[in-house]
C-alpha cells in the first residue's frame, strides 16, 4: 500500500514539473475567462424567433438561443500545450449589435417602449388625435387576464411578457383591453370612459393614479364581478407582486379605497356567450344536475362548491360569507345551505346545511323561498355570538374567519400592520394588529398574545 502512494506521488512531481517546462517554453500564461449573456437585439433568425415564441428569463435576461443561454469565451494568451499555435477564440453564436440602439434599451415589443415609463415629468403624454381601441368583448377581456393568471405572470415595471406587454398593472390592463401600446397609469383613462359604481360590469378596471408618486402610489385592477349582494366585495385582477392574482377584494381597494375611478373600455363590443365570465346568475343557466352528496361537506373542494355558492347568495344569503364563495367547502357554506332550507320551512335532518337533491332543485331552477334577513345565524362559542373558537387562529389557518377578524381590526384603527389584506390566511400581521388591540385593552402578557380568545371577539365587534 505505502509503495503503491510513492509511485502515485512521484508520478504527479513529475507531471507538474514536465508542465511547468513546457509552459515556460512556451510562455503560456494562464488563460483568461470571461462570461457573458447573448445580445437582447441579435438579428439572426433564431433569436427573433425564441423572442416571439418565449416568455422571458425569470433572471430578468433575455431569452436569446436555448443552447447560448451562457456562452463562454475564452481568449488563451499562448500556444496550446505541445501545439505551438494560437487557438482561435470561438466565434460569436450572435451578430453584432444593431447600430443606433443604446445598451439596456427597452426589449424590441409589438407595443414598443414608453420612455418615461411614467410620461414626461411624471404626466400623461396625451396624443394629437384620438386613441385607437381596437374592438374587443367582456368575455374576451377576462380569457386574456386568466391567460397570465394561470402564467402566473411575474410583476415587473421594466420586464416584458412575450407577447410583448409590460408585467406591471397598466401592462396587464393594457394588455386584457388589447390596447396597441403599453400604457400607464396615468394614461389609461384615455381608453375608457368613467362609469359609476352600480354599473361596473366584467371587464371594467378601477384605476387609481396618483401624480403625486406615480411609482409607488398609483395602481389599477380588473373588475371581474360582484362576489356578494351587499356589493361591498368583488374579484379582482391585478398584477402585483410577486404575480398576477385573482382576488377577493373590498370595494374600491384596501388601500386609497375613495379615490378609484371606475372606467369602460372605449371599444367594447357586445358580448354572445359568457358575456359575463364571473358574475353570471346561476339561477338564470340551464339546471345543472345534482352531482351527488359527496361533491358537499368538510374536505370538499370543486366546482359545484363554488355554484353552490353563487346559487345560494343569489337567494340571499350573502351575509353569510366574509369572502367567497369559493370551491372549498367552509362553514359559510354550511351556514348559507341551513339558512336556505330552513327558509323552505324544513326542520331536523332536512335543515342539517348539506344540500341534496331537493335544495339543489330548488337553487338552479329558481323555485321556493328566498333567504330573509332573520333567517341565518352566526355561529357561537363560550356564549359569545360570531367567535368559532381559537383553532382558527394558528400559524397556518386559511379561513373566512380570519378576513372577518382582519376587517374588524382594520375598521377599529389596527390596520397599519397590513402592507396587502387582510386576508384568509393567518399572517404575522394578524397577529400584531390583535396584540395591539389586546394592549389597548391594558391587557399584558399571555392576556395580550395576540391571538383572539372569546373576550377579545366580544370587544372588537361590540
Amino acid at each position: 500500500m505505502r509503495i503503491g502512494k510513492t509511485v502515485e506521488k512521484l508520478t504527479l512531481v513529475r507531471r507538474r514539473e514536465h508542465f511547468n517546462l513546457e509552459c515556460e517554453g512556451n510562455r503560456m500564461e494562464t488563460p483568461a475567462f470571461e462570461e457573458f449573456d447573448p445580445a437582447s437585439d441579435c438579428d439572426c433568425a433564431g433569436c427573433l424567433y425564441w423572442r416571439r415564441v418565449l416568455p422571458p428569463s425569470p433572471t430578468g435576461r433575455s431569452t436569446g438561443h436555448p443552447a447560448a443561454h451562457r456562452a463562454l469565451a475564452v481568449a488563451a494568451a499562448c500556444a496550446t500545450l505541445g501545439a505551438g499555435q494560437a487557438v482561435a477564440a470561438p466565434a460569436a453564436a450572435h451578430a453584432p449589435q444593431r447600430p443606433g440602439v443604446p445598451a439596456g434599451d427597452e426589449p424590441d415589443t409589438p407595443q414598443g417602449g414608453k420612455a418615461p415609463l411614467h410620461g414626461p415629468g411624471g404626466r400623461p403624454a396625451r396624443p394629437a388625435g384620438p386613441v385607437k381601441t381596437p374592438p374587443t368583448t367582456r368575455a374576451e377581456i377576462i380569457r386574456r387576464a386568466k391567460e397570465w393568471l394561470a402564467a402566473k405572470v411575474p410583476y415587473s415595471m421594466k420586464d416584458y411578457w412575450s407577447d410583448g406587454y409590460r408585467q406591471d398593472c397598466s401592462g396587464f390592463v393594457s394588455m386584457a383591453w388589447k390596447l396597441p401600446g403599453n400604457e400607464w397609469t396615468g394614461s389609461l383613462d384615455q381608453y375608457g370612459e368613467r362609469i359609476s359604481k352600480k354599473e361596473l360590469q366584467p371587464g371594467d378596471i378601477l384605476l387609481f393614479h396618483n401624480p403625486a408618486n406615480p411609482q409607488n402610489g398609483s395602481h389599477v385592477v380588473i373588475f371581474g364581478g360582484w362576489t356578494d349582494d351587499t356589493r361591498s366585495h368583488y374579484t379582482a385582477y391585478e398584477a402585483t407582486r410577486p404575480h398576477v392574482r385573482r382576488k377577493d377584494t373590498p370595494y374600491a381597494y384596501w388601500s386609497h379605497s375613495d379615490r378609484y375611478l371606475a372606467y369602460r373600455y372605449k371599444g367594447l363590443t357586445t358580448d354572445t356567450a359568457g358575456a359575463q365570465p364571473d358574475t353570471v346568475k346561476p339561477g338564470a343557466q340551464a339546471p345543472a344536475p345534482y352531482p351527488g352528496a359527496a361533491y358537499f361537506g368538510p374536505g370538499a373542494n370543486n366546482k359545484y362548491v363554488t355554484l353552490l355558492g353563487r346559487m345560494l347568495v343569489e337567494r340571499g344569503a350573502g351575509r353569510s360569507y366574509t369572502s367567497g364563495p369559493g370551491p372549498r367547502w367552509t362553514d359559510a357554506d354550511r351556514r348559507a345551505t341551513q339558512a336556505f332550507q330552513l327558509a323552505q320551512g324544513w326542520r331536523g335532518r332536512e335543515a342539517d346545511g348539506l344540500p341534496g337533491p331537493r335544495t339543489w332543485e330548488l337553487l338552479v331552477t329558481g323555485k321556493g323561498n328566498d333567504i330573509k334577513a332573520t333567517t341565518a345565524s352566526p355561529p357561537a362559542s363560550h356564549g359569545v355570538p360570531g367567535y368559532p373558537g381559537r383553532a382558527l387562529f394558528r400559524p397556518g389557518a386559511d379561513n373566512t374567519y380570519v378576513t372577518q377578524l382582519g376587517r374588524q381590526l382594520v375598521k377599529k384603527g389596527y390596520g397599519r400592520y397590513y402592507t396587502i389584506g387582510p386576508g384568509p390566511r393567518w399572517s404575522e400581521a394578524d397577529r400584531r394588529a390583535v396584540e395591539a388591540f389586546q394592549r389597548a385593552q391594558g391587557w399584558r402578557g399571555g392576556a395580550a398574545d395576540g391571538y383572539p380568545g372569546p373576550e377579545t371577539w366580544r370587544r372588537l365587534f361590540s
